[in-house]
């Protein structure tokens, strides 16, 4: 089950296309969507990117910041997000694999994230998340935009 809204972000790892390092630190200060995705390459993922690609800068007007997640190597997201033509950085869950995806709740038995969204606010806490029923599920860009607007602190 995915990291519940009101938790705090776990400790975590996520390698970056260059090999650096991406950890819970890194989430501190902004709104980050966190797209958990199962594999580069696949059909709906293509899909699933080229449709947030073309909202990006409707994400980064209300504040947020996305970075897709996926067991994939670094090496195979870089070459995808290229050949998608997105600038949405890719984040590598390869090693140890599904680490990070379990500590969020959506490591697939099948040894790749399930199709999941999580927002963690600026302070570390995650505010919405969502898991896709199944992973041939597309997640519309409507669910960021309702998550966007659940994280909001009410005034």
């Amino acid at each position: 089950m995915t990291i519940e809204a009101g938790s705090p972000a776990p400790d975590f790892r996520l390698a970056t296309e260059d090999r650096g390092a991406f950890t819970r630190e890194d989430l501190l200060g902004q709104t980050t969507v966190l797209v958990f995705y199962p594999f580069a390459f696949s059909p709906v993922c293509t899909d699933q990117f080229g449709v947030y690609q073309e909202l990006l800068d409707e994400f980064e007007a209300q504040g947020a910041r996305l970075y897709g997640v996926s067991c994939d190597a670094n090496w195979s997201q870089k070459a995808f997000r290229e050949s998608l033509g997105v600038t949405i950085p890719m984040l590598s869950d390869f090693e140890p694999k599904g680490e990070a995806c379990r500590a969020f709740g959506v490591y697939h038995p099948g040894g790749f994230p399930q199709r999941a969204l999580v927002i963690v606010d600026p302070d570390g806490v995650v505010r919405w998340s969502y898991q896709a029923a199944n992973p041939a599920e597309l997640p519309g860009a409507n669910l960021i935009f309702d998550g966007l607007a659940a994280a909001r602190p009410v005034a």
